[in-house]
């Protein structure tokens, strides 16, 4: 049962609306002011925290900046309740990095899809891993046969690959698996006017070029190192051996494939719907959790201003003025071509 953290000073508000996340199948958690709430957190971290802002002794903004930059706290999603309906209050709320903001009166039905959303959306990061995909020896590692696909890689030499060279392209007849050893590669596409648009991020551990060789059809993208990389290639015998043999692995392919489309779609509504700071603020982040490791307390990473600006699907100028901007509001650093994010939960919360 999902758990909520229901902070609220007024009694009979707080009462009702524990009642109603009660009858909605939620475990409630709650606390008549900021401060028992942040010490209610601190001891029972609940999945979900909903937080009037005027309160005594401790008011919901406090509150969030508390629960922010706690460690064991910082990542539960966190909604503001208030009275006050002024833009000035709604943007100081969002600004700040809240997952949502809802006003004074509200209906059951509004603060229940918020909480919905909202834990659905965590539900969707986990299952992802904050990854594009999963790696084959997660794969391989959950139907039991890791030995085998140790064996099937260590059987094949490592390819050294340079920086920003070509490893297939667009057009090309497939005819290898690749698995990363080490490096980074990028998968993208080309327009007619020679414009990029990486469509996927892989790094050690990952395989690909898997897609065309199922559908036994040419490439219809291009693959590129993004630094140097060691890269293990597998015949396309093997690999259509391997998943013809074991229909459990099949099945897995097929949920690989399935997460693909599934990020691609997302990729295009962003593309389409998305202002130009919300794609280069989401760029940022698809970056930090595809190669952030649990030492970095601020996520930095070197890339060059055009890949950044290939994954946002958008021109290296306007990422440049877009990353000025975003430096003014401290929300990253630059420093020696290396970008650090300072805000990550105000880069997420970006209004469109």
């Amino acid at each position: 049962m999902e758990k909520i953290l229901l902070i609220e000073d007024n009694e009979a508000l707080r009462e009702n609306t524990a009642e109603i996340l009660s009858l909605a199948n939620y475990e409630i958690i709650t606390a008549e002011n900021g401060k028992i709430g942040v010490e209610k957190a601190l001891l029972n971290p609940p999945d979900i925290i909903v937080c009037d802002i005027m309160m005594p002794i401790l008011d919901g903004y406090g509150v969030y900046q508390i629960i922010s930059k706690n460690p064991s706290l910082q990542h539960i999603p966190f909604i503001f309740l208030s009275a006050k309906s002024e833009r000035n209050d709604l943007r100081k709320g969002m600004e700040m990095g809240a997952d949502d903001y809802i006003t004074k009166p509200f209906s059951d039905v509004e603060l229940l899809n918020a909480i919905r959303a909202r834990l659905e959306k965590v539900k969707m990061h986990q299952n992802h891993g904050g990854k594009a995909i999963e790696t084959w020896h997660q794969i391989v590692s959950d139907l039991g046969n890791k030995d085998q696909m140790h064996v099937t890689l260590e059987s094949h030499d490592i390819i050294y690959y340079k920086k920003k060279q070509p490893i297939y392209s667009e057009g090309q007849h497939p005819n290898k698996l690749y698995y990363i050893e080490s490096g980074k590669v990028k998968i993208f596409k080309t327009s007619d006017g020679g414009k990029e648009l990486i469509i996927q991020l892989l790094s050690a551990g990952e395989f690909f070029g898997y897609t065309s060789l199922i559908e036994n059809t040419i490439y219809n993208e291009f693959a590129e190192t993004m630094e140097d990389a060691e890269i293990r290639v597998i015949p396309k015998k093997e690999f259509e051996q391997l998943i013809t043999t074991h229909q459990e692995i099949a099945l897995k392919v097929i949920k690989l494939l399935a997460n693909n489309i599934t990020e691609k779609e997302h990729q295009l509504v962003a593309l389409a719907y998305h202002s130009l700071r919300k794609r280069v603020a989401d760029a940022l982040l698809t970056l930090k959790n595809k190669y952030a490791t649990n030492e970095e307390e601020n996520f930095s990473i070197a890339i060059p201003r055009e890949d950044l600006a290939n994954i946002a699907g958008t021109a290296t100028e306007s990422l440049i003025r877009t990353l000025s901007d975003f430096k003014n509001e401290k929300l990253i650093e630059i420093k020696e071509g290396k970008i650090t994010l300072l805000a990550e939960n105000k880069l997420a919360n970006l209004l469109n």
